[in-house]
């Protein structure tokens, strides 16, 4: 039977992309290119997620929560990618999980981490002394536990002994880290001490777990029993972080007049904490605000198993999350 043509009123805003007809990659393709010909799929939501940061995330006036979660500073994603973003204006405020900070920290000490295997008997690595984060290998004396001495040693210092929020903790430990890449001539390595000389605040929301939480804690379990409470004060207040990252949202769209957006790498406690910012401002506070306005999430993970419940911009919409006229300015990748 023969196909008649009819007119099909509206049909033309569905057939208005770019045909799919990609140049092929070469030696001479840039990173551009590679990017922009990215047409469908995954593939096609990355380079939606790049030219939001391109048209809205790089305007001065927005201002940007990154999230961190998942073993990304052991695979070297602070001095490859994160520090970078930092540099280049792209980051103005940080949630990251304690154990990402932790692990950020070996850079800073030049203390090494190895590619390796996850095919790999993990029982003979705890015997020969090895600890593996996937595929990553690194000394669990020279580096695991060394890294737990230095920092004892750091958290004793005068600075420390007060109640604090994470914010605070990570400033002093920063300016630390920052002092010991200069000195011995690392490079920019750590993200703590990139945030440090940018001024970008860092928390992480549940800060005792994670290895630096569990140091904080030996800490005060050993002043206790020797009588130096007096001398040990460090206490984290997980409050002072809730009220001061929720105080950077507010700030940034009352007071500067400005926009806010997000990019949450992973999911977990880091990606609820830098989003619940703004069900502080309207449920708690009870202030009038509509959500963030630019939302891009870089994630494994399904909403219908849990894993992503609450976060997908649709969704954290109704949450007054994401301002719901802005659905269009987000991407999930």
């Amino acid at each position: 039977m023969e196909h008649k043509k009819t007119n099909c009123p509206g049909k033309a805003k569905y057939l208005a992309g770019k045909r799919i007809l990609p140049k092929p990659i070469s030696k001479d393709t840039s990173i551009i290119s590679l990017v922009d010909n990215m047409d469908a799929y995954n593939g096609g939501r990355l380079r939606a997620a790049c030219h939001l940061l391109r048209d809205r995330y790089s305007q001065p006036d927005v201002t940007v929560g990154l999230s961190l979660a998942g073993a990304l500073t052991p695979a070297g994603l602070g001095p490859s990618t994160i520090i970078p973003l930092m540099n280049h204006g792209f980051v103005d405020w940080i949630v990251a999980t304690g154990a990402n900070m932790y692990h950020d920290i070996h850079y800073a000490f030049n203390l090494p981490m190895f590619r390796g295997s996850h095919n790999v008997n993990d029982a003979d690595l705890r015997d020969k002394g090895v600890t593996r984060i996937y595929d990553i290998l690194f000394d669990y004396e020279d580096v695991l536990m060394e890294t737990d001495r230095r920092l004892r040693e750091i958290l004793c210092r005068p600075e420390f002994q007060k109640e604090m929020g994470t914010r605070e903790c990570y400033y002093h430990l920063g300016k630390i880290l920052s002092e010991l890449e200069q000195k011995n001539n690392l490079g920019q390595v750590s993200i703590l001490a990139a945030a440090y000389r940018n001024g970008i605040p860092v928390f992480t929301s549940s800060p005792g777990d994670s290895t630096i939480g569990m140091n904080v804690a030996g800490l005060e379990l050993l002043a206790e029993a020797s009588g130096l409470l007096d001398k040990f004060k460090l206490k984290i207040n997980p409050s002072i972080d809730l009220n001061d990252s929720t105080a950077i949202v507010l700030n940034a769209k009352r007071y500067e007049k400005g926009k806010t957006g997000v990019i949450l790498i992973g999911g977990g406690s880091p990606k609820n904490f830098v989003l619940q910012t703004e069900p502080q401002i309207q449920e708690v506070l009870m202030i009038p605000e509509v959500g963030q306005d630019y939302d891009i999430n870089v994630t494994d993970a399904r909403p219908d198993t849990g894993g992503l419940s609450g976060a997908p911009p649709s969704e954290a919409a109704s949450w007054g999350k994401i301002d719901p006229t802005k659905l269009e300015e987000t991407v999930t990748a």
